[in-house]
């Protein structure tokens, strides 16, 4: 999902935040329905475990791989001067845009804030077996069919380039809405600037924490997201019109609907208030004293 900075519309409004936001939660969904139908395949995440990559002096795992050379043609097609795109490869490692940059709107204050390492560690470990469980096990009962039985008959379908391509859409997707938690920070900042500086000044992030947290529109995203998750999930039949709804009553589907629901409670919602708080923290970084002064009267925009 891409947003466009070069239009009129405030980039900083609190509806067109909620609205990529939104946007984003479908992406996500989407992408997570499409990596499900494939196995776990661990293989693709532990790092030198295909001799090819090694032959080519790659130490990394083949997602990292595959991140590496996705990022290299997008960081020269410039994706990565954005301000809300972030490489999960290191920017040493990336080439230079080809294109003339882009002239962006000042919107975020200067920040290195880069979580991708623990959205990458996380989605590995804990996301892709819960997503993919029912591939898994449809997979290993095949294998048994087959006489196939004991370790072998779990995990891997050797589908590595699909899975791996999906794997890149859903963690570009869950990189882009946890560092939006920057946007959600400044435009909250720059409304009240008075009612941050001094947690900012002293510092006190427990205090930043509670000023942006909004629990009843946490509960409202979670049960938006498990309707979501869930309708996307059937399958319809357009000459009866009639829905099934896999994964309900125990039977298994196309997505673990809380599983979904899982992500962003548990992960997703902390995290990007983690990025939220941390670019509140360094807010006023390089300012003068004058500066501060006059934002903690509310010129801040």
């Amino acid at each position: 999902m891409q947003s466009n900075y070069t239009i009129s519309e405030d980039p900083l409004s609190l509806d067109r935040i909620r609205s990529v936001l939104v946007r984003l939660e479908d992406t996500i969904i989407f992408g997570l329905i499409e990596r499900a139908q494939f196995a776990h395949n661990p293989k693709i995440y532990q790092r030198g475990a295909f001799k090819e990559l090694k032959e080519l002096g790659f130490e990394g795992s083949w997602l990292e791989w595959f991140l590496k050379e996705t990022e290299t043609f997008h960081s020269k097609a410039r994706r990565y001067t954005s301000p809300d795109e972030y490489p999960f490869t290191p920017a040493s490692d990336l080439p230079e845009p080809l294109l003339a940059p882009i002239s962006f709107p000042k919107i975020l204050f200067p920040n290195t804030i880069n979580v991708n390492p623990s959205i990458l560690s996380f989605y590995n470990r804990a996301i892709v077996p819960r997503i993919c469980r029912h591939a898994t096990l449809q997979l290993a009962a095949n294998k048994r069919a087959k006489g196939i039985t004991g370790d072998d008959e779990f995990e891997d379908d050797g589908n590595y380039g699909s899975a791996a391509t999906l794997d890149i859409e859903v963690l570009q997707a869950i990189s882009k809405r946890v560092h939006y938690g920057k946007f959600v920070s400044e435009s909250k900042f720059s409304s009240s600037p008075s009612s941050f500086i001094p947690h900012i000044r002293k510092p006190n992030p427990a205090a930043l924490d509670a000023l942006i947290t909004k629990p009843e529109v946490e509960q409202k995203l979670l049960q938006r997201l498990r309707k979501k998750a869930a309708t996307y999930a059937r399958d319809m039949n357009l000459e009866t019109e009639e829905t099934h709804s896999p994964g309900i009553n125990g039977v298994p589907g196309k997505i673990d609907v809380e599983g979904v629901v899982d992500l962003y409670e548990s992960y997703i919602i902390p995290l990007t208030k983690e990025v939220e708080v941390e670019y509140l923290l360094h807010r006023l970084d390089g300012l003068t004293e004058e500066q501060i002064e006059e934002l903690g009267k509310g010129k801040s925009r």
